[in-house]
């Protein structure tokens, strides 16, 4: 018989997602539910694939910005370039932590400049670039293959639910027509069952066909995880994955539904395999003690990191 979960270790985490999806699939539970309900939905940076020492996406949009350096030798005084260019991915990083503690200034200069990246850019030329940059390039200290990086526990329990009659979701503070390029080949997930950040789009009749503008349309994290959730699926989730401040109310949203629902959150405490860090996520940690999501450490829930690509689910 194929083994349950085979990446995870006995436990408390893999023994209450099997309990979970045992209750919820049994006709005959008074936790039941039908197929159509069985909605999961997983954050992607630091859940689905890693996210130091900066997301994915970032080091896709920093070879932009610092073509746009070249061009314009200016720009090396102002952030995020002068980042960019030096490598500073503490400084990238900080801005992301300040954003869960309430603070944006430094992320809006990011934003600022990463729009930069867009502009006038149709969405086919934007997912070729990206799907390029994913499928080509390694990370930067892993030395990995990107899309390597996923891990094997995480898909491997995107089959498992998937097999159980779930629908698998991403919703991720990552932009939406980023991750879109390569959901299905790693997750099996289609790109309709992404939501995540978007760039605003506008129809250009003189080229026909749609393209980004400046402009933020809405950062999908924190409090907009769940109306986006909703706005874009139409179903409250059962099932929720999370790891960092800015899932906390995507997890909530999924714990207070009217039956039976699982809240897990990914815990980066393994420095030997993958980093060992808090940071942007000691609120989520303290809320999952309160109100009883499960956690999982790496360093002990998982018996392995990293696994090549899952493909699309058959």
């Amino acid at each position: 018989m194929t083994p349950v979960l085979p990446s995870w270790t006995d436990g408390p985490a893999r023994d209450g997602i099997i309990d979970f999806v045992r209750r919820v699939t049994d006709e005959e539970s008074s936790a039941h539910v039908p197929p159509s309900g069985r909605i999961a939905v997983f954050d992607n940076d630091g859940t689905l694939w890693c996210e130091k020492p900066g997301p994915i996406q970032a080091e896709f949009l920093f070879r932009q910005l610092a073509r746009m350096a070249e061009r314009d030798p200016a720009l090396a005084a102002r952030q995020p370039w002068k980042a960019v260019l030096a490598r500073d991915y503490a400084w990238l990083g900080a801005a992301i932590e300040r954003h869960y503690r309430g603070d944006d200034t430094a992320l809006h200069a990011m934003v600022d400049g990463l729009l930069q990246c867009y502009v006038g850019l149709s969405t086919d030329d934007f997912a070729r670039a990206a799907g390029d940059f994913l499928r080509g390039g390694r990370h930067p200290e892993l030395g990995r293959p990107y899309l390597e990086c996923t891990y094997a526990p995480m898909t491997e329990l995107l089959h498992y639910l998937a097999g159980h009659g779930f629908t698998n979701c991403v919703a991720s503070g990552g932009t939406r027509d980023f991750m879109r390029t390569v959901t299905e080949e790693v997750y099996g997930i289609p790109p309709e069952n992404v939501v995540g950040s978007s760039v605003a789009l506008e129809y250009r009749e003189d080229v026909g066909d749609i393209v980004h503008t400046a402009a933020v349309e809405v950062f999908d994290d924190g409090p907009m995880k769940p109306v986006r959730i909703w706005s874009r699926l139409g179903r409250r989730p059962i099932f929720a994955a999370g790891n960092a401040n800015g899932d906390i109310q995507m997890l909530d949203y999924c714990a207070r539904g009217p039956g039976a629902s699982m809240c897990l959150l990914i815990h980066h405490d393994d420095a030997e395999r993958e980093y060992a860090y808090t940071g942007g996520a000691e609120e989520a940690l303290l809320r999952a003690a309160r109100d009883g999501w499960t956690v999982a450490g790496m360093a002990g829930a998982w018996r392995t990191v990293f696994a090549p690509p899952a493909g699309a689910l058959q």
